[in-house]
């Protein structure tokens, strides 16, 4: 899935205006790096952002990407989705949301839920300290590997 082309501009101009904030240079690398995840739904982990990147930008650096990757994330603009243990993915969705998470091709969806938006914090959980976001994970199976499930039958 594609992002629309007006929310990847609008991504972009917080990652450069974050950056400049931060005192951080907007290099090349780090505009494709954040480029390729704002462009896509699709949660790619480090190795596919750089198969991606390598494209326009042959030179780039595996390290480099994983670098940028925790800078961008440390500056807010991306997070982690954690979807299996092998492999982190990221996500330049920062709005709060949740996901479906397909535990067997490892899909992953972004949803808006005003239900799960709401879900009261158990008090003993709210006095381990402050909780800052909640997100939701549904993991189930795709429709997709269901249906394949059920061709394989």
């Amino acid at each position: 899935m594609s992002v629309p082309h007006d929310e990847i501009a609008r991504r972009m101009a917080a990652f450069t205006e974050v950056c400049r904030k931060a005192g951080i240079k907007v290099t090349l690398q780090r505009t494709e790096v954040y480029r390729e995840l704002a462009a896509t739904e699709e949660h790619p982990d480090a190795e596919t952002v750089y198969r991606r990147v390598q494209k326009r930008i042959p030179t780039i650096s595996l390290d480099t990407v994983y670098r940028t990757l925790s800078l961008l994330e440390n500056l807010k603009l991306i997070s982690r989705v954690l979807v299996t243990s092998e492999r982190t993915r990221f996500d330049a969705n920062v709005s709060p949301h949740h996901h479906f998470i397909c535990s067997e091709c490892g899909l992953v969806r972004d949803f808006s839920s005003t239900e799960c938006d709401q879900v009261k914090i158990p008090p003993e959980v709210a006095a381990w300290g402050t909780v800052t976001s909640l997100h939701v994970e549904v993991r189930a199976i795709c429709s997709d590997c269901r249906g394949r499930e059920r061709r394989e039958r």
